[in-house]
C-alpha cells in the first residue's frame, strides 16, 4: 500500500473542509493544547477520586496507572492499524469514513488544527470507557483509566511534535524517523506513533531495505 501523499505535494498545511456545515466542520478542529489539558485534568480527577473514595494501596494505584498507559499504547497501535487504514476489499463507505478520520491527515500532515481527535468526541469516548472499565475492573477502573488518558495525552504531544518541529539530535529522533517512514514511504508499517513496541510485537517494522537501514541506524 502506498502512502497517500499526493495532496501534501501541493505544499499546503491547511486541509479542506471536512463538512459543508461550517459549525460541524469547526468541531473537527482543535488547538492541540485543549485535549492535552483536558485529559491531564481528567486523570488528576480520577486519581483524586481513587484516593478519596477507595482503599486501594498506593502501589496498586501506581501499577494500574502504568498498566493504563501500556493499554493505551496497544489501543493506539490497534486503531491506527486496523481501523484507520482500511483493509483490502473494504467498502467505499468505510474508506470514505476512514479518510475523514485519518486519510486526510496523511494528505495534509502539517495541518495543526487536525492533529488531535476533536475534544467532544474524545471526552465521549473516555467517558464510555469509564463505564466499560468499571464493569470489568470495578473500583480499579479509575486508576487504570487515568493512565489510559495520560497515555493519550502523551501520544498527542508526540504526534504534534514530530509533525511540527525538527527532529532532535538524540534517541528521540527515532520517533521522527519512524513516523516519516509511515507517512512518506510505507503506510502499512510503523503504526505506533508514541513508541514502536507493538510494531516489533506484530512484525510491522519497515519492509524496504532503505527504510530498514534507516530504522536500524536510528535505533542503535
Amino acid at each position: 500500500m502506498k502512502a497517500r501523499t499526493q495532496k501534501f505535494k501541493s505544499n499546503t498545511d491547511t486541509s479542506p473542509p471536512m463538512f459543508e456545515n461550517k459549525l460541524l466542520d469547526r468541531l473537527t478542529q482543535t488547538h492541540i493544547a485543549t485535549p492535552i489539558v483536558i485529559f491531564f485534568l481528567y486523570a488528576i480527577g480520577l486519581l483524586w477520586y481513587t484516593e478519596t473514595h477507595t482503599a486501594i494501596p498506593v502501589l496498586t494505584v501506581m501499577g494500574l496507572f502504568l498498566a493504563g498507559i501500556l493499554g493505551f499504547t496497544f489501543t493506539e497501535y490497534a486503531v491506527h492499524r486496523w481501523v484507520y487504514h482500511p483493509p483490502h476489499g473494504a467498502s467505499d463507505a468505510y474508506k470514505q469514513a476512514t479518510y475523514k478520520m485519518h486519510g486526510m491527515h496523511h494528505d495534509y500532515p502539517k495541518d495543526k488544527r487536525r492533529l488531535a481527535m476533536p475534544p467532544l468526541v474524545a471526552i465521549f469516548l473516555a467517558t464510555s470507557l469509564l463505564f466499560l472499565f468499571e464493569l470489568v475492573l470495578g473500583e480499579y477502573s479509575f486508576s487504570y483509566l487515568a493512565g489510559f488518558v495520560v497515555g493519550y495525552a502523551l501520544y498527542l504531544v508526540v504526534h504534534y511534535t514530530v509533525h511540527i518541529y525538527a527532529p532532535p539530535r538524540n534517541f528521540l529522533r527515532a520517533l521522527w524517523v519512524n513516523h516519516s517512514i509511515h507517512h512518506y514511504s510505507e503506510d502499512d508499517v510503523l503504526f505506533g506513533v508514541s513508541n514502536p513496541l507493538w510494531d516489533y510485537v506484530f512484525g510491522t517494522m519497515p519492509h524496504s531495505e532503505k527504510d530498514k537501514r534507516m530504522a536500524r541506524e536510528i535505533h542503535r
